[in-house]
């Protein structure tokens, strides 16, 4: 699985923590981990929360990631920005039960932290756990196992909702705001990484116009 990470440009800060953990977590069980940024406060490249969305949108319906970790202070405005696209599932994931719990009922495929609410002392290992319980078993187990048909006959009722109340991202992406979409797309990460992983022709087209 490649799983990537963005950070806002309130958290940016600790960029370098919270990659070292997911890696620390993630690539013993076979997955790839790629950093999108922002890397530190003084990255010349800002990324909104609103713009951490755009650009989680377009790495998923790519298939350039196949999981986004992304917040902000308190990780609401991420994980309603994330949530106004078509295919983005995200959580809003505080502590370890809420990352299990997510993952097996609810099967999505985008989280946002809080970086800045309640992350004290442990912070780091609060991270930690819930990336181990995120990814500890394939989505879409179910939990309790007596609840295992309903909740995965929902995830689908919920994806086909999403299928009918959405556009599709390359329509979105030049219907949004050209500066705002550039600015989300315009980071190290992306000339790095975007390219090479994603799948959809349409988009790495898109994304090259608006960076063009």
């Amino acid at each position: 699985m490649k799983i990537a990470l963005i950070n806002e440009n309130s958290q940016a800060a600790k960029n370098g923590m919270i990659f070292d953990t997911l890696k620390k977590v993630v690539e013993p069980m076979g997955h790839e981990v790629y950093n999108y940024g922002m890397y530190s406060a003084e990255d010349e490249h800002q990324l909104t929360y609103v713009q951490n969305g755009i650009l989680a949108a377009v790495l998923l319906n790519s298939g350039a990631a196949d999981y986004v970790i992304t917040g902000c202070g308190t990780g609401e405005g991420a994980m309603l920005a994330c949530n106004s696209f078509p295919k983005v599932l995200c959580g809003h994931i505080t502590s370890p039960l809420d990352a299990y719990l997510f993952s097996q009922v609810n099967d999505g495929n985008c989280i946002a932290l809080p970086f800045a609410e309640n992350f004290g002392w442990g912070g780091e290992l609060n991270l930690q756990y819930i990336f181990e319980k995120l990814f500890c078993a394939p989505g879409g187990g179910g939990y309790p196992k007596e609840r295992v048909v309903p909740e995965q006959r929902n995830k689908k009722i919920l994806d086909q909702v999403k299928e009918v109340t959405h556009t599709d991202m390359v329509t979105i992406l030049k219907n949004l705001d050209r500066e705002l979409v550039k600015g989300a797309l315009s980071g190290e990460g992306v000339k790095k990484y975007f390219f090479d992983n994603c799948k959809c022709d349409k988009l790495a087209a898109c994304v090259k116009e608006i960076l063009a």
